[in-house]
Formats: structure tokens, sequence, C-alpha cells
């Protein structure tokens, strides 16, 4: 006897076939879709920025601007004028007791894929070598996590390491600050907030005069070193009341006969306040 089979259900396997092999069809694109992208992403990740960017963009001056996504404390910005792909002049200065005092420090540079390497020249007396793995870089700015490897007479060498952002420099006060400037703080409540007038005259050698007013007088203090330089538009600032060493950093602005300051400190408490200053040149 011959088995008679049912079209109906002859259909019906046919269509659950089809369902299936679409189901298979479909769960392996879906694999696709989810490994082949985020393997795509870590590449292109690791190739977002190429040394060939790196090379075209990295030449200027560069000042801090962030560290580890916070803004940074003026007294901690530096200042790197890359002038090629092998060479750059460092400016930076520290607080008292944290050395060094660099005003346009010749330093070596080394690019390799995304990572820059900023090192002192053979004979020079720095040990201190600071590797920048870029991760981000536009004409104005760049992101870079930060390793800097100290070492001091052959001891173990000091490892830091931070995130920091650096924002181009396009202005260079170097020139304009020279002369007589007279002007107060006007962030009120600050700890420079003093009611007093102040004048500063800053000399083409790198030293400069703090006057003070004495009766309708200004006379100069009886500070003694008055060191300063400004690289881009970082001024940084050291003098000694009696033996103690003091130094400053501000972020100016000079347009014609006007100068402002300002600069991000952190109190004793560790909180952080926003100081200015407004000055006008005397005419000598």
């Amino acid at each position: 006897m011959t088995k008679k089979h049912n079209p109906y259900t002859k259909m019906m396997y046919s269509l659950l076939l089809i369902c299936f092999s679409a189901f298979v069809l479909t769960a392996c694109t879906v694999n696709v879709n989810v490994n082949t992208p985020g393997a795509a992403k870590d590449e292109a990740t690791e190739a977002e920025v190429t040394q060939e960017d790196i090379e075209e963009l990295i030449i200027g001056k560069w000042m801090t601007s962030e560290r580890d996504g916070q803004p940074a404390l003026t007294d901690e910005k530096n200042v790197y004028d890359i002038v090629s792909t092998t060479e750059t002049y460092v400016s930076l200065s520290r607080s008292k007791g944290k050395s060094p005092w660099n005003n346009g420090v010749k330093r070596s540079v080394d690019i390799k894929g995304n990572v820059v390497t900023i090192a002192p020249f053979p004979g020079d007396n720095s040990s201190v070598v600071n590797e920048f793995t870029i991760t981000d870089i536009s004409d104005n700015e760049f992101t870079a996590n930060v390793k800097n490897t100290r070492t001091v007479d052959g001891a173990e060498p000091v490892v830091t390491e931070r995130v920091d952002t650096y924002v181009r420099v396009n202005e260079d006060f170097s020139d304009d600050i020279i002369g007589i400037w007279e002007g107060r703080c006007i962030s009120e409540g600050s700890v420079f907030d003093d009611g007093q007038d102040h004048r500063w005259e800053y000399k083409t050698d790198g030293t400069y005069v703090y006057y003070v007013k004495d009766g309708d007088d200004w006379v100069p203090s009886k500070n003694t070193l008055n060191e300063y330089f400004v690289a881009g538009k970082l001024l940084c600032t050291r003098w000694m009341e009696g033996d103690e060493e003091y130094r400053e950093w501000w972020e100016i602005s000079i347009d014609g006969d006007k100068m402002n300051w300002t600069a991000i400190r952190e109190d004793e408490d560790g909180n952080t306040f926003t100081a200015e200053f407004e000055m006008t040149k005397v005419e000598e």
C-alpha cells in the first residue's frame, strides 16, 4: 500500500525549513555585526592618532590646560615650544623647593607612532624624560597619557603618570611686557585683594623691579633676585625675601597699554580659586 503524503504537511515543512535557514543566517549576521565593529573600533582607536598626524600638527607652542580632567593650576603649567619633529624648548617653573627654573631649555623630540618622547640632549644635566602617548590631537589641542621618569644621582627612577591636555599658544608677550606697569587685584576676597595699587618694571635682561608706595612716591622693594620670563603667555617670576625664595605664575594678556593677569590657585584647604589683576602701562 503506497503511503500518501499530505500536501499541507509538506508545505509546512518547507516553510519551517526556510524560516530556520533565515534564522541561522540572521544569527550569523548579528554575530558578524557585533564582533566586527568592535574589532574595527579597536583598530581605529589604535590608529586614530598617527605619526603623520602628530608630525603635521605638533609644531608650535603648547601650554598645559588640564591635568587629569581638571583645570591645571597655573603654578603647575609649562610650555613646550616645539620647533621641529626633533627639537623643542621647554619653559616651566615650580614652587619653592621644587626645581627647576627652566626658561626655554633645549630638549630632544622623538616621535614613534603616537608616542612623543622629550628628553635631554647628551651632556645635559637634567635626568627627566617625558613620554606623551597622544590619544587625541587637533590644530589647537592635544591630550596625552604622560609618563615622567626622573633619575637623580643614579638612584632608582621615580615615575609619575597622569593625563594632560595642552592648548596651542599663538601669542607671545615676551616683548610687550617690557616697561613699567601699575595696577591692582580685581578678584574680590582672594588673598591678593589688598585694595592697593602695585607697580612692576620688567627689563630686557630677565630681571624686574617691584615697587612699593612710600607716601606719594614709588620706591623699589627690598626683595632680591627678582627674575622673570615669559613663555608665550605664561609669566613666571621668582624673588627673595630675606633668605626665602618665592615664585608666582600668571597667565597674561596684553593689548596696547593694558595688561591682565589671571591664575588658578589652590588654598590651604585644597580648594581652587581664580585670582586676577588689571594694570596699565606707565608712561616713562
